[in-house]
């Protein structure tokens, strides 16, 4: 028995200072799940295998949140941003409650309230940084909101700091080490959790399509390589995750690249979607309207001469954005699954099947989100590295912020500068 358990352990990457460690902080036992599968849903499914049980709660499931997807779309960006900031909030609520329980941190004075402490600062700072970046003549417009403008990243420092002193005045003799810990554990759910949500809405501020294609790409991801793998899945893929397999791996990947294709040309028709969304002054609301850029404009391409006795043709018409939803859709089928790999290997180093039972047949909300936090760095990468350059009405709405003198030094420089170009004289003789 004492060799099996031995042997058990190397199995989950478990070592003596592991060990020691569970000693210390009073062991580390499994979280308890239950079947948390609605009474409905048992009593239809009672005459299943649990095997083909399990398959259609989790179909039945997706469906209604691929439903509730949709919905939020239509309700708009703000809709979009709240649920955003609300899956922040549960998915911090979740990690942070398998370190109290995996620590027994619950005695600790103040820890609990500090550590909601800091997700309020830190989403005090990134909301802050939102507001400014695309709200800035509503900023500049109102007094209170341009002095908490100007002064926002020492605002959020201070607040940062205050909750930094809190901590160092709650340290208690014999726990130092346990304290530590749970510092560590809320700052890195932080960075993990926070950071990542706040570049989401920058992806969704630059346009709908930049926040569902890569989102639909890692949902479809998901789902086909668990239908590959449920009907064909033979070769084990990782040992993190036992259940998931080379053929969903290879089967999910030609899937999600197809559907983003797909999904890519028939939103790229629509200016809902592509056009950036911005803040309207006059009607102090969001716009999503825009001339379209190259990035949505239909162009013809050449196909390589290799396909072209396959296909029967020689060009093909495509929207540019199409060949980017490919880089999105290879990174959501490869790369983002080792969101999901994490996930599983942080969750074997604490014993515990999910993270949550808040969506049954799925777990936690971070069990669903654990791949798209991935995904929506890269995005954002993404944009910045091959398609972002300067926002001209941004620039403009910078400009009329500035005092007369500066504006009147901006235009004499920018005249001079057109001038040596060539382009102002030229248009003053059309």
């Amino acid at each position: 028995n004492l060799q099996e358990s031995e042997s058990e352990n190397k199995l989950d990457g478990e070592t003596a200072s592991d060990s020691e460690s569970k000693s210390e902080f009073g062991g580390s036992p499994p979280v308890p799940t239950s079947d948390d599968t609605p009474e409905v849903l048992n009593r239809a499914l009672s005459n299943l295998s649990s095997r083909w049980k399990n398959w259609w709660v989790r179909g039945i499931l997706t469906l209604a949140m691929i439903t509730f997807f949709f919905i939020i779309i239509y309700l708009g960006p703000m809709v979009l941003m709240t649920i955003v900031m609300c899956v922040q909030i549960k998915c911090f609520h979740e990690i942070i409650t398998i370190g109290y329980n995996v620590y027994h941190s619950y005695d600790l004075p103040w820890f609990r309230t500090l550590s909601w402490y800091f997700l309020l600062c830190v989403n005090y700072f990134f909301y802050g940084e939102t507001v400014t970046d695309y709200f800035f003549t509503l900023v500049q417009r109102e007094e209170p909101l341009r002095i908490l403008s100007k002064y926002h990243r020492f605002i959020s420092f201070a607040l940062y700091l205050t909750g930094f002193c809190m901590f160092v005045l709650s340290l208690v003799k014999k726990h130092y080490r346990l304290q530590f810990y749970m510092f560590g554990w809320t700052h890195v759910t932080l960075l993990i959790v926070v950071t990542q949500s706040h570049l989401i809405i920058h992806n969704l501020f630059e346009g709908m399509i930049w926040f569902i294609v890569p989102i639909s790409c890692v949902i479809c991801n998901d789902i086909m390589a668990y239908m590959f793998g449920f009907f064909f899945g033979r070769t084990p893929l990782i040992k993190l995750s036992p259940k998931k397999t080379w053929e969903g791996f290879i089967g999910g990947f030609f899937a999600t690249v197809l559907f983003g294709l797909l999904l890519s040309y028939v939103m790229s028709g629509y200016r809902c979607f592509t056009c950036p969304v911005e803040f309207n002054n006059d009607t102090n609301s969001f716009t999503v309207d825009c001339e379209p850029s190259e990035l949505f404009q239909l162009q013809e391409y050449n196909i390589p001469l290799v396909l072209q006795s396959v296909v029967g043709w020689k060009t093909v018409q495509m929207y540019p954005f199409q060949i980017h939803s490919i880089a999105l859709s290879t990174f959501a089928s490869l790369i983002g699954p080792f969101g999901g790999f994490f996930a599983s290997g942080f969750k074997r180093a604490f014993k515990i099947k999910d993270f949550a039972n808040t969506i049954p047949g799925h777990g936690g909300i971070m069990d669903r989100f654990d791949c798209q936090y991935l995904m929506a760095t890269f995005v954002n990468v993404y944009i910045a590295s091959f398609i972002r350059g300067p926002n001209p009405s941004k620039l403009i709405q910078q400009f009329l912020t500035l005092r007369p003198d500066q504006q009147l030094h901006i235009f004499n420089t920018l005249k001079a500068h057109l001038v040596d170009k060539g382009m102002l004289g030229g248009l003053e003789d059309a």
